[in-house]
């Protein structure tokens, strides 16, 4: 590129009515790289979105409203869920978008359910109460920061470890079903060690299924569209501890999955040596090694 061409696009960069920068971004189209300036529209809104409803969850956590706060942070799981499938669907993936998502998932799912947590219960504990927290808040930048190391380089049908969004929906969960309960110390401690449980297990190489996989623009039989209204009439019955017991479900899917596949290869290595050893035995049963 000519010094007068670098010139032009640099006074097309600077070339704005407000005193911010323009965004550009470089991407790869064919066999060679092209610029293109400003963000997509649509799925960044839904980004906002979740960000905003995980900054809300935090002050109304503040002002002791724990159930509106649960509720806010399943309003950013929501959001969050759609925004990527908007991005994907209309064609307007960015690596801006990945990053802005990214840094909105660590507001919504990691600080929004620690420190609605913390204030719901972990506060009468003093300092293991608020490491708890933070460990938790900790554990969801690590997973995240490991998670965009990772992309396209893991299966996309699985996640290397409890997603964010879905440790924040047991989190969240627990406070919505319990945000009525007289809180004591017992029950501040139980609340710990679920933090300190899904803190870890966001940060564990346990897999979990992602649900990436499925074709929301395809068809299916009508049987799996029945189950999903029936999912959403069971949702509405008892909605907190209908989502507790799911998020509980599939948190702990990924450990149990983990030791049947331990198990699974332990018993036939244990089988082999066993039958190895009842082979020598049979075979000097046959030949016994007598004095010369």
């Amino acid at each position: 590129m000519s010094q007068e061409s670098e010139k032009s696009v640099g006074e097309q960069e600077d070339d704005s009515l407000l005193p911010f920068d323009e965004h550009v971004e470089e991407v790869q189209e064919g066999d060679k790289k092209v610029r293109h300036r400003g963000v997509y529209l649509l799925p960044n809104l839904f980004t906002t979105a979740a960000l905003f409803s995980g900054f809300y969850a935090i002050i109304t956590a503040t002002q002791g409203k724990f159930d509106v706060a649960a509720i806010a942070i399943f309003v950013a799981m929501l959001l969050d869920g759609m925004d990527g499938r908007v991005a994907r669907l209309t064609n307007t993936s960015s690596a801006f978008g990945e990053q802005y998502d990214s840094l909105s998932d660590m507001v919504s799912f990691g600080l929004a359910p620690a420190l609605v947590m913390f204030n719901w219960a972990l506060a009468d504990l003093g300092k293991f109460g608020w490491a708890a927290a933070f460990g938790f808040a900790a554990c969801a930048a690590l997973r995240l920061a490991r998670f965009n190391t990772q992309i396209g380089k893991v299966d996309k049908g699985e996640f290397v470890g409890l997603a964010s969004p879905s440790a924040a929906a047991l989190i969240a969960a627990t406070v919505w079903t319990g945000h009525d309960v007289a809180m004591n110390v017992p029950l501040a401690i139980l609340a710990a060690f679920m933090t300190g449980v899904a803190a870890l297990l966001m940060v564990s190489n346990v897999r979990y299924t992602s649900f990436k996989n499925i074709d929301f623009r395809g068809r299916v039989p009508f049987v799996k569209m029945l189950v999903v209204v029936l999912i959403f009439v069971v949702v509405s019955i008892d909605p907190p501890r209908v989502l507790l017991g799911m998020a509980l479900i599939y948190a702990a899917s990924g450990p149990a999955m983990w030791i049947w596949q331990r198990k699974s290869i332990l018993v036939p290595a244990k089988s082999t040596a066993n039958s190895e050893k009842a082979g020598v035995v049979a075979d000097e049963e046959r030949h016994p090694q007598g004095p010369a």
